[in-house]
């Protein structure tokens, strides 16, 4: 039997073996060659520009806080036009909701019987004035026959007493005259102050002052305007500790006392008032101060009863900084911002916030001068990478950049398309 493992291998074996080798040697060189890395994109290996946000250069200086307290709007001043003395109305002669002067007539009395007192009380003067020319003759003619003893002195002292009440009585009538004149007078209602009127509280032929004065309007004097409003003893106690503590000082000027409103819609009435008075008194029941002001009102705009809020400055805070509400973070571990170092790098910093005036936040404490907060942007910064701060302006977006700057990426993701483009047609000449 012959041993297969101990023979020597055919020669008739041995070169397909060979072959084989090769054509695996082959292969592997071809998959080599194959899997070698394309050549890199220009540019492929640059680090993308820095982002761009909107900062604003931190600068202390003296704020004034601003306090913001609910009030309401009163006229300046009000007449209730009633009726004073009785009888039927007439007629009314002004439209509603307009504008009346002052001793302008509203409203018309019957005044018949007003008049024919007048008329009687004129007839009582007459007689009276003829009783008393007629007892002063005779007490002038009894003084001589007196004095040469014709006729006794009694006679003369009854002529002269006839002659002082005669004088009484023409001082009466002239009174009653006035009384009626007055009564005449008040038939025709007319408007003791300039302003707006508002609707007419009885009608025509309504029997008005009969017992009581019945009210008929009510003319509202709405400018100025005066504002009411109110502000805790809390508040008032805590503002002067801390200018008694050297914290705050107290805001003198008059700029002190101007007042801006804003509206229910919230947008700020254009015209300033000034701060008449606080009270020296607060109510035992809110445990409030209250507080008035006045402010032009020449275009109708405010008008009495509505709802604003009342800004007013009563102290100033040296060395606190501005900055726009929106670069503030405020959660409940406290208020921060976004500082961007020299190197670009973005940190945050805790702050402590006071009080808002006019869409900023007054902070006094964790930011020092020059330093650069981050306003707009906050979407664009990713992780710790740097970024590119740029003025910001209160329109809100930052300054766009620079031509140069914008165009390099685009240019250099550009390159490998031109290259990727103009291989196609060497590809294409090459091919039979």
């Amino acid at each position: 039997m012959t041993d297969f493992n101990k023979a020597p291998l055919h020669a008739g074996f041995a070169a397909p073996l060979r072959l084989a080798s090769l054509g695996l040697f082959a292969a592997l060189a071809a998959c080599g060659q194959s899997a070698a890395p394309p050549a890199a994109a220009p540019g492929a290996g640059q680090a993308p520009p820095p982002a761009q946000v909107g900062v604003v250069t931190v600068q202390r200086g003296t704020v004034g806080l601003m306090t913001e307290l609910p009030g309401r709007t009163e006229a300046s001043r009000v007449a209730q036009v009633r009726a004073r003395v009785a009888g039927i109305l007439l007629n009314k002669r002004f439209t509603e909701g307009s504008e009346v002067r002052a001793g302008q007539q509203l409203f018309q009395i019957d005044d018949a019987p007003y008049r024919a007192t007048l008329a009687s009380a004129q007839a009582a003067l007459a007689k009276a004035e003829a009783n008393l020319t007629q007892t002063k003759a005779q007490a002038d003619r009894y003084k001589p026959l007196a004095d040469a003893n014709a006729i006794s002195q009694q006679d003369l002292v009854a002529a002269v007493a006839a002659q002082k009440l005669a004088e009484a009585d023409v001082a009466a009538a002239k009174a009653a005259i006035q009384s009626a004149q007055i009564n005449v007078g008040y038939a025709n209602v007319t408007t003791p102050i300039s302003g707006r009127i508002g609707r007419a509280l009885v009608t025509e032929g309504a029997l008005v002052g009969q017992g009581e004065a019945t009210q008929l309007a009510l003319v509202q004097q709405t400018n100025p305007m005066f504002i009411n409003f109110t502000q805790s003893v809390s508040d008032v106690l805590r503002l002067r500790a801390a200018i008694a503590n050297g914290q705050l000082k107290s805001a003198g000027g008059a700029e002190s006392a101007q007042v801006r409103i804003v509206l229910e819609d919230g947008s700020v009435y254009p015209v300033t008032g000034k701060l008449l008075f606080s009270d020296l008194s607060v109510d035992p029941t809110s445990g409030q101060i209250t507080l008035r002001a006045e402010i032009a009102n020449p275009k109708g705009v405010l008008l009495p009863g509505m709802y604003v809020r009342a800004q007013l400055q009563q102290a100033e805070v040296a060395g606190a900084i501005l900055l726009p509400q929106q670069a503030v973070q405020r959660t409940g571990q406290g208020d921060s911002v976004k500082v961007v170092a020299g190197d670009g790098m973005v940190s945050t910093r805790p702050v402590k916030v006071s009080t808002g005036k006019n869409g900023q936040w007054v902070v006094l404490d964790g930011l020092k001068d020059g330093e650069m907060v981050v306003v707009d942007g906050f979407q664009k910064m990713q992780g710790k990478a740097p970024v590119k701060p740029v003025p910001w302006t209160p329109g809100g977006a930052a300054p766009a950049a620079p031509a140069g700057a914008a165009n390099a990426p685009v240019n250099a993701a550009s390159a490998p398309v031109a290259a990727a483009s103009g291989a196609a047609p060497a590809a294409s000449a090459a091919k039979p």
